[in-house]
């Protein structure tokens, strides 16, 4: 769907450079690749961290050494192009006889933005803008070990913003003061001080959506619909 930036990407390993077409028509600012018969993990892609990995489902801090075997062509990393994405020979993203399901996006104004902030510890934290309110942030420090965390304004429909799940963990949902943010019109601001969102000199990046309804009428009003 290149109105919405996602497209879902089936395709067959072949143990060594891969170069997959994605569909967006734009270059992919996200991609999560999972293998899907045999257990690996979670492997991302995302443009903040562009020489670096993550995965989805570990706290890691984003990985540099072998991240030409992840996305790239076993020698260096290849950035993705508004057509393809590269990976190379690892089980998690193209191992011999491995079936992967991919999960692509790209940034659309006003509905979806993918990015990085460096936190301040502090609480009245870094003002992230992105062009909209959003109702669906997931935020991962990069440069140090923390879990990645998941805001939604369904589970939190008023600031303070302070529900989350994580991902990389089974626990249950998560409430409380040293993990608020605040949902702005054009954005979100850090208000604590948490090492997972706003560590002074830590580094983060995140994935956000609109409201679907709210970009319709965004469309609508900027005439390019």
């Amino acid at each position: 769907n290149t109105t919405y930036g996602q497209s879902i990407v089936s395709y067959s390993a072949n143990g060594s450079t891969a170069t997959i077409g994605h569909g967006l028509g734009a270059v992919p600012d996200m991609i999560i690749v999972k293998k899907r018969n045999a257990v690996e993990r979670w492997c991302v892609f995302h443009t903040a961290t562009s020489n670096a990995y993550l995965y989805l489902n570990e706290s890691f801090t984003a990985e540099t050494g072998n991240a030409d075997d992840r996305f790239g062509n076993n020698t260096s990393v290849v950035q993705p192009t508004s057509s393809v994405f590269t990976v190379g020979q690892s089980n998690d993203v193209n191992g011999s006889s491995g079936t992967y399901i991919a999960y692509c996006f790209s940034s659309v104004t006003g509905y979806s933005k993918f990015g990085s902030y460096s936190g301040n510890g502090s609480t009245t934290g870094p003002v992230v803008t992105l062009g909209f309110s959003p109702a669906f942030l997931i935020i991962k420090r990069s440069n140090a070990v923390e879990n990645w965390r998941m805001y939604d304004n369904t589970r939190s429909p008023t600031n303070p913003v302070n529900k989350i799940l994580q991902p990389n963990e089974a626990d249950a949902e998560a409430t409380g003061t040293n993990n608020t943010l605040n949902f702005t019109s054009t954005g979100f601001q850090l208000t604590a001080t948490n090492g997972g969102t706003n560590a002074s000199g830590g580094t983060y990046i995140y994935m956000a959506f609109a409201d679907t309804r709210e970009y319709a009428y965004w469309l609508d009003q900027s005439g390019n619909n």
